[in-house]
């Protein structure tokens, strides 16, 4: 297999590694997707990653009017440091050599992050997780997604959710939404589709980043989507 993509981000959601039980981790499921990362791997490719928090702490969503939203975002950036130590561990005990880095120093759990570090540990063979998204408030782990990718030159950015692609509207309510195949970010911005948040759009838009949408619940997708199979939705 020949690599259309070589180094690329991989953004996960927390809800993902939660699989049916909606909080926590579903481990048989989160060890199929470090296995598909491995095989990724083996083939040349080089990999970073992004996981969201939610399936710990939903910011101010979870806060329920009581908790400000600076505190609440600083609590979703320990939530995602939380799942880059699990999902570390469960890739160690794959083969794989993962290393944490975090957007803000906490001794003891993640290298502070550095650019010219997480490239080396690429082109090395190793997974780099980068927690604590963006490391400031108001900033959601897609714009730290999108971030990371543009800082390690990143040939795309693998959106990897609990739907299939991008639709017109949420198919799970609009049973007539419209699936695309592909789609201009201008588009995903007029339309305000919940691709990713405006400020993570106008990021990868500003910085020609393509963004590859498609299903997790299938973790060989990422091989898919690594060999240049048309699956999900392709934006750009």
């Amino acid at each position: 297999m020949s690599l259309k993509y070589k180094r690329v981000l991989i953004k996960i959601s927390g809800e993902a590694l939660s699989g049916e039980k909606g909080t926590g981790f579903d481990f048989g499921f989160v060890s199929s997707v470090c296995e598909s990362v491995k095989k990724s791997l083996e083939l040349g490719a080089q990999i970073g990653i992004v996981i969201g928090g939610g399936n710990f702490w939903r910011g101010v969503k979870d806060g329920a009017g009581k908790v400000e939203r600076v505190s609440a975002d600083r609590m979703g950036m320990l939530a995602t440091a939380m799942n880059c130590l699990a999902v570390a561990d469960v890739f160690r005990q794959c083969g794989v050599d993962a290393r944490v880095m975090t957007a803000v120093d906490i001794q003891g759990v993640g290298e502070r992050h550095d650019v010219k570090k997480a490239v080396e540990y690429l082109e090395s063979g190793k997974v780099v997780l980068f927690g604590c998204g963006t490391g400031h408030p108001f900033f959601s782990t897609d714009t730290a997604a999108v971030l990371r990718a543009a800082e390690i030159g990143a040939d795309a950015i693998l959106l990897a959710k609990n739907i299939d692609g991008v639709y017109s509207a949420d198919p799970r309510k609009e049973p007539t939404a419209v699936k695309f195949d592909e789609i201009a970010y201008t588009e995903v911005l007029r339309l305000r589709l919940q691709v990713m948040d405006s400020t993570a759009t106008s990021l990868a838009m500003d910085n020609n980043l393509p963004v590859i949408v498609f299903a997790l619940a299938d973790p060989e997708n990422i091989l898919r989507v690594l060999d240049g199979e048309k699956i999900g939705t392709f934006v750009r």
